[in-house]
């Protein structure tokens, strides 16, 4: 359904548990006609995604908490009002420095499928409970390729 007025209210749409964070999609691309893809997240500290680059472009505002954004060879720190515009194909991932809350809008849209596979459907509106282990970062590859997303597994400590 293009071109539709889009309302939802605090607690509507999907949402996902993945990577420890609740994921909640604002605005799906089925929305906004394959324009974009609006969502919410919700982090716990440290449990940030890996580094990867997607084909389109990534605007992040920090609502609250503090977080290492690192874009291609730099790292930035976002703290609430910050606001990120990555374009399609940088690599990029942010850390979470505690819990943290932002806006992520993904152009042109699609990207909640991957959260949707990716994920888990979220039991509830908060945090999953804590990882009994590290993601399965081979899992995550595999998906993300099927949205044209590059994901690396992180370097080793």
């Amino acid at each position: 359904m293009p071109d539709q007025t889009v309302v939802r209210q605090p607690g509507e749409g999907e949402a996902y548990w993945m990577l420890g964070g609740l994921y909640e999609v604002e605005v799906s691309s089925d929305e906004t006609d394959g324009a974009m893809t609006i969502m919410h997240m919700t982090l716990s500290a440290g449990m940030g995604p890996p580094p990867h680059t997607h084909p389109g472009a990534e605007t992040v505002y920090v609502i609250d908490g503090k977080l290492a954004y690192h874009i291609g060879d730099e790292t930035y720190e976002g703290a609430p009002g910050s606001c990120f515009h990555i374009p399609g194909g940088i690599v990029e991932n942010f850390e979470p420095l505690e819990q943290s809350r932002i806006v992520v809008i993904y152009t042109p849209g699609g990207i909640e499928r991957f959260f949707a596979e990716a994920g888990e459907p979220a039991e509830r509106r908060e945090l999953p409970p804590p990882p009994e282990g590290p993601p399965d970062i081979d899992r995550l590859v595999q998906i993300g390729e099927k949205y044209g997303m590059s994901i690396r597994p992180p370097a080793a400590v």
